[in-house]
Parts: structure tokens; sequence; C-alpha cells
């Protein structure tokens, strides 16, 4: 087991920040396959426990969580209405094809994570960041 770091951005006008979550590894990734596909089934597994006990209710939306939902173009409840759980090998699949296509990059703290099966020298509270790279579509008049 070991205890990384994953950076998460907070959108919002007053909290615009990155905030470097702890995050548990049930083993330590030997290359930067192992440690998309750890970090993915450990993200399902969450999931699927709060499909489990049925967290599925709607939260009272504040104007605070409006104007972050505004701000980054979507509109979430945060429910998941088929009540289905996540399929962990299909997660790990798309994650792996996204990092490949460029949809994503990973960092190990400043270091960018290029091949998917080099060797990986992780240490207990490196933080890792993804970085999802959103393609804008559109025209120029």
């Amino acid at each position: 087991m070991i205890t990384i770091r994953i950076n998460i951005r907070q959108l919002g006008k007053k909290r615009n920040t990155i905030n470097a979550v702890p995050f548990v590894l049930p083993k330590k990734p030997n290359t930067v396959r192992d440690l998309i596909t750890s970090v993915v089934m450990v993200c399902v597994a969450a999931y699927n426990e709060r499909v489990r006990k049925g967290e599925t209710v709607i939260r009272p939306m504040t104007q605070e969580s409006l104007s972050d939902m505004e701000m980054i173009g979507k509109l979430a409840f945060g429910v998941n209405y088929g009540g289905k759980e996540a399929n962990e090998a299909k997660a790990v699949t798309t994650a792996l094809q996204g990092f490949k296509d460029g949809l994503y990059r990973a960092f190990l703290d400043e270091t960018e994570l290029v091949d998917l099966d080099a060797p990986l020298m992780i240490r207990e509270n490196d933080t890792i960041t993804f970085i999802r790279l959103t393609m804008l579509t559109g025209s120029i008049w």
C-alpha cells in the first residue's frame, strides 16, 4: 500500500485553487500503466460503493455551486439516474486509451509521464497531476 497525493482543481470565483488530496493505492505502481490502472480501480470502487449505498439523492444547489458549474460550462446534479455500477475493466481500458490518444496528461511532481510502460519511481507522498485537455470547436467568426 502506498499513499500519493493527486492534485484536484477546485473551480470557483472565490476558490479557483489546486489542492493535493491524499490517495491510497493498494500497491506501489511500477509503470505509468500501473499507476493509471490503480487510480481508476480505486475511483471505480469508491463510485460503485456509493451506488450500492444508494447515495443518489439530489443535494440542494447553492449559488456558489451554480457559479462554479457555470464557469466550467456544465450543469450537473451529481446523480446516477440509472443506478448502475461502473465496469472496472472498461473504465481502465478507456483511461489507458485516453492517455494514448493525448486526451489528458500525467505528471509525477514536475515531470511529465509520457510512456505507459516506462519504469515509474514513485515514493510515498509524491504528487500526481492529471490534466484533461479539452478540445474547443467552433468557427473564428
